[in-house]
């Protein structure tokens, strides 16, 4: 019918999990902008089928620089300065292997 989208089938075409803490040492560090950047980046890029975006509270790395983010698990520390490069190197390279 339509456009209608079956989210079953969404979700089998999706490759990539992306997981942005929100927890409040994150949130100071910008995890704020580093939700929008990559909503951004998977709009331009139309990613939205391929891509499930989460966020979590604490996961436990707050001692480290930057906000966590986990792809398919594998966790990573970026700013938001640092997004552009992150989804060329890290989300891009990964959808595209």
């Amino acid at each position: 019918m339509g456009n209608t989208i079956n989210s079953e089938n969404r979700e089998n075409t999706q490759n990539l999990e992306i997981t942005i803490c929100i927890g409040s040492s994150c949130h100071l560090k910008g995890s704020r902008d580093v939700i929008k950047i990559f909503e951004r980046l998977i709009s331009f890029h139309h990613l939205q089928e391929q891509i499930a975006l989460k966020g979590s509270f604490c996961m436990g790395e707050c001692s480290e620089n930057g906000v966590c983010v986990c792809v398919n698990g594998e966790r990573f520390h970026v700013t938001p300065s640092e997004m552009e490069a992150f989804f060329q190197n890290e989300v891009t390279t990964r959808l595209n292997a």
